[in-house]
């Protein structure tokens, strides 16, 4: 089974740009599709994108089309979240996860243990 390491996060003011890499470990990781979920403070944790196995599928909440963008690097075991025009209330911990297609947690299968991203006002 696949294990899941996230990297990337930190803190970024309003407006900033910040990509996070989410390194998988095994010869499985090309077979998964893949997600990031986040989770602020006092809130339960909510979908922000979703990658197929081949990268060539795409899906994103509303609240971050337009502004995030996700990809995978199937040759390095790897998928990374582009945030660009960040907004304070994309302050969370960014979890990436494995087995899934779409906003529903319970579809994936592996999870990693999170990288926080804080935006400055």
């Amino acid at each position: 089974q696949v294990q899941l390491v996230e990297s990337g996060g930190g803190l970024v003011e309003a407006g900033g740009s910040l990509r996070l890499s989410c390194a998988g470990s095994g010869r499985t990781f090309s077979t998964y599709a893949m997600g990031w979920f986040r989770q602020a403070p006092g809130k339960k944790r909510e979908f922000v994108a979703a990658i197929s196995w081949g990268g060539r599928r795409t899906l994103y909440a509303d609240s971050v089309k337009g502004r995030f963008t996700i990809s995978r690097d199937n040759a390095a075991s790897t998928m990374y979240l582009q945030m660009n025009s960040l907004k304070p209330e994309d302050t969370a911990v960014y979890y990436c996860a494995a087995g899934g297609m779409g906003p529903i947690e319970q579809d994936y299968d592996v999870w990693g243990q999170g990288t926080q991203v804080t935006v400055s006002s």
